[in-house]
Parts: structure tokens; C-alpha cells; sequence
């Protein structure tokens, strides 16, 4: 996976990094564990999965649906989506996309 560490994204205080398209953007400060870059790379799994622009899409409308489900808790919203669950849930067990099922993130 693709580091590239940067000032401006992922924007916001509350996040270290994003992943897009597969490219791995962290803050400087941002400590880089085996964990993140697990979460990061079952985030590249799921992308591939739904073919990377219908990744995205469907992210924004699962995230601005919860944002409006949690009274514009934007924080709380994102982690609430499927992706970001399934993603924070297995980031510590590195052997996990050795094993994962197609479309966990709905499972």
C-alpha cells in the first residue's frame, strides 16, 4: 500500500488517514501500526469489491443518511457506516483478509 504523508488530508482533527483509490493518506503525526494499515487495507478490499466508484458512493449516502439519523453528529456517523464497522472491528486481526467472506461489510 501506496504512504503518502501529508498536512491537509484526511481534513478534520478526529482523523489520521484516508484511503483512496488504494493510496494511503496520513497526517505526519499519524503513528502507522500494522492495526491502521490493516483497517486501511479492508478498506481497499471493499473498494475493489464494489468497483471502487460505487464504493464511494454508496459511503456518502450511508454516511449523510446516519449523519441525519444522529442530528449532525458527522464523527459519530461515520463510525457507524457498514464499512467503517466492519473495518474498525477486524483491523486488529491481521490474518483477517486471508478469510473474509465477499461483502462482509453487510454481513
Amino acid at each position: 500500500m501506496l504512504v503518502i504523508r501529508n498536512r491537509l488530508l484526511p481534513i478534520g482533527r478526529r482523523y489520521g488517514a484516508i484511503n483512496i483509490c488504494g493510496v494511503l493518506f496520513a497526517k505526519r503525526d499519524m503513528q502507522l501500526t500494522h492495526e491502521v494499515i490493516n483497517h486501511e487495507r479492508i478498506h481497499t478490499r471493499q473498494m475493489i469489491e464494489l468497483l471502487i466508484v460505487p464504493f464511494y458512493i454508496i459511503y456518502i449516502i450511508e454516511w449523510l443518511v446516519r449523519v441525519c439519523i444522529n442530528r449532525g453528529d458527522t464523527y459519530r456517523s461515520y463510525l457507524q457506516t457498514s464499512f467503517e464497522r466492519e473495518a474498525y472491528r477486524h483491523g486488529d486481526d491481521l490474518d483477517y483478509l486471508k478469510h473474509r467472506r465477499l461483502y462482509a461489510q453487510w454481513r
